[in-house]
């Protein structure tokens, strides 16, 4: 995988890819670290829609799974009052 400068991107557009590989993904890098990928498209493209959502998906499950591991259990009457006061919030909002 390649890595090219957000910046550069930006301001030169696909001559900033001109020394990537055709088919090779690319990591484009800002100031604040890897920003986008670029994915090259083979064939059909409903297909590797599918595909590139998937693995968007399987990356978001991750995080969140990450996240869960750092807030420990949670017990049942802890998540009944949260959706308690969430239905309560909701009721307000229909009310005014």
């Amino acid at each position: 995988m390649r890595r090219v400068s957000l910046r550069e991107f930006q301001t030169h557009g696909a001559k900033a890819l001109a020394d990537v590989p055709s088919g090779e993904t690319t990591l484009l890098v800002g100031q604040k670290g890897p920003a986008y990928f670029l994915v090259p498209v083979f064939g059909d493209l409903a297909k590797e829609d599918r595909e590139l959502r998937r693995a968007m998906a399987l990356a978001n499950m991750r995080e969140s799974w990450r996240l869960a591991e750092t807030m420990g259990p949670v017990s049942e009457e802890e998540i009944e009052a949260e959706i308690d006061a969430v239905r309560a919030a909701r009721q307000l909002m229909t009310v005014k």
